[in-house]
């Protein structure tokens, strides 16, 4: 079972939400583009955002490379609001002890997560093997496109270990009316769309 660290996170159950709670988001990552910097092994960064039910593989797992500092970049499908993230990390001293969270930047690296402000910022939970869900300020995460989380440092590791990153929230679909360039003089009324008629929103169940 999975630990909240916020008073406004809900304790994990297995199962499926009801419209309007929060949703497992993992169905809605942009799993392709995900990048993490400083990986030991090319790829394992994206080997730990995975589906809820593979949480505790002990398989699957990003060790930092030079130092022991981590960035992952992680996009989503459509705009999502975050209310927690899920971490399981390490119980031994490779667990990052801090991390900060930047939105919608493609552009975080090592020198600018030093000197950007982030949107916020977490002290994470020592020794533990198990799920932590650290619940986020819901009014800064209301239209999230793209996640940047960083772990500056551990407990005491030359190098980090996270095992599972996962993502509770609200997802909704982003669609683009078409432009219009060509205008005939008798336009077919069918072979337009009404503006914004497919706009709807649509939430993930994992």
């Amino acid at each position: 079972m999975s630990h909240c660290h916020d008073e406004h996170c809900e304790h994990d159950h297995d199962d499926l939400p009801e419209s309007g709670e929060q949703f497992l988001l993992y169905s809605k990552i942009d799993i392709d583009n995900v990048r993490c910097l400083n990986e030991s092994e090319p790829d394992s960064g994206k080997s730990v955002i995975r589906p809820w039910n593979e949480r505790q593989q002990d398989s699957k797992f990003v060790e930092s490379d030079a130092d022991e500092q981590l960035i992952f970049y992680i996009p989503f499908t459509g705009s999502v609001k975050l209310r927690s993230i899920c971490l399981r990390t390490d119980p031994t001293d490779s667990a990052p002890s801090n991390m900060k969270v930047f939105i919608n930047r493609d552009d975080v690296d090592f020198d600018a997560a030093d000197s950007y402000t982030p949107t916020q910022e977490f002290e994470l939970v020592e020794g533990t093997n198990e799920v932590v869900e650290y619940g986020t300020k819901i009014t800064k995460f209301s239209s999230v496109r793209s996640i940047t989380l960083f772990f500056p440092e551990n407990f005491g590791s030359d190098t980090s270990i996270v095992r599972f990153i996962g993502f509770k929230g609200e997802w909704t679909e982003v669609k683009r009316d078409p432009i219009i360039t060509v205008y005939e003089a008798n336009a077919n009324p069918a072979d337009h769309k009404t503006p914004g008629a497919e706009n709807k929103t649509d939430h993930s169940v994992q």
